[in-house]
């Protein structure tokens, strides 16, 4: 008989795509008026700038764009949050909530905030005053992209998590099936082949909690990464400051676990008496081992997952700029090389998705595992 979604699951995944596909308004820059836009003469319309095309693909920004199709951009605008320094720039009011289609794809300013198009500030938002000169940038805790996606794969995954933990106690005492069956080897291996030989039998349990939601938070949004789909296709792992707070988040757990011979080894190593005075070197040492752990993790993660989408973006670029510059006709001639070759990296980013949750996870039991080590 075939096993039915929890009630729950089934809410959560309505309530989900009515925010993404029923609430938030789908923009078109065709609400701008082309006639308010600079004239561009025709070697510009038909030149295609290859950097831009990238980064725009891999970059956060305050809308998630779907597609063009010619002139039109079509995107989803996301909220912006934002708390001005300058008050009096704007009726006395700090907070600041408005969606990013108000600044029209950066072509006008909304409330004495603009969207910058200028290298210095490009894709930031920075504030006015009324000569509409800039003066700064407010603090901006809008929801961009990266973050989008990040949530989006938190409820996602919450979803699944909570049908295996729904099947789980219905097949209580039978064999795992449905999500449950995908869910239970990858808890166990992690159990079995991480969390045990990097922490010890006696202290792995108290970090399996982490270790599952590293693991897991990882591995879906690099796979969400590549499904070129809305609502899904943000480079989340690709975001540096995403991979940031992953890191912190292993070092916090590491020392706010760490026993007292850990932090003893870290300030009172036991080394020869002129390794630690007058001058103390091997406290040094720890301290900066300490700070470099986490650095590893996070540069680990968002470079290999940002070469990923930028190989893949540059491939497909190539029939763009063969058509630019030979003609439609190279264009079409190319385009199936380019393709096969973007398919080939998106599969292999497909493994590497899995290698790189595996490694960081890896990573952060050792480091556990080194933080509550006991005395011998």
């Amino acid at each position: 008989m075939k096993e039915k979604m929890p009630v729950n699951s089934k809410k959560l995944l309505t309530v989900i795509l009515m925010i993404l596909m029923g609430i938030l308004p789908v923009e078109s820059q065709s609400e701008v008026g082309q006639d308010s836009l600079p004239a561009k003469n025709d070697h510009e319309t038909e030149s295609f700038d290859t950097g831009r095309f990238i980064f725009e693909h891999v970059l956060d920004a305050h809308e998630w764009h779907i597609a063009t199709v010619g002139n039109r951009h079509i995107s989803v605008p996301l909220p912006v949050i934002l708390y001005t320094k300058f008050p009096e720039l704007h009726g006395g009011k700090k907070f600041h909530v408005f969606l990013s289609s108000e600044f029209h794809h950066g072509h006008t300013d909304f409330q004495g905030f603009h969207l910058s198009t200028e290298e210095e500030n490009k894709g930031r938002i920075v504030e006015l005053d009324k000569q509409g000169q800039v003066v700064g940038r407010p603090i901006d805790l809008s929801i961009t992209k990266s973050i989008a996606g990040a949530i989006v794969s938190v409820l996602v995954l919450f979803s699944l998590l909570f049908a295996a933990a729904h099947s789980a106690r219905k097949n209580r005492g039978r064999a795992p099936s449905g999500i449950h069956n995908f869910v239970e080897p990858v808890v166990v291996f992690i159990r079995d082949e991480i969390a045990k030989p990097s922490i010890g039998e006696k202290n792995y349990k108290k970090f399996m909690s982490p270790l599952l939601t590293l693991f897991f938070f990882i591995l879906l949004n690099n796979l969400l990464g590549l499904i070129p789909i809305f609502p899904f296709g943000a480079n989340v792992t690709g975001n540096i400051a995403i991979t940031m707070v992953l890191a912190l988040f292993s070092f916090f757990v590491t020392n706010i676990k760490g026993s007292k011979h850990y932090w003893k080894e870290v300030f009172n190593p036991d080394v020869p008496l002129w390794l630690k005075f007058p001058i103390p070197l091997m406290p040094i040492l720890e301290i900066s081992g300490m700070i470099t752990k986490p650095f590893v993790l996070m540069i680990r993660l968002f470079a290999n997952m940002l070469a990923g989408h930028m190989i893949v973006t540059v491939f497909l670029s190539l029939i763009f700029i063969f058509s630019s510059l030979m003609g439609p006709a190279a264009g079409y001639g190319v385009s199936p090389v380019s393709i096969g070759f973007a398919v080939f990296i998106t599969l292999l980013d497909v493994l590497v998705s899995f290698i790189q949750a595996y490694v960081f996870t890896l990573l952060s039991a050792i480091y556990f595992g080194m933080a509550s080590a006991e005395h011998h």
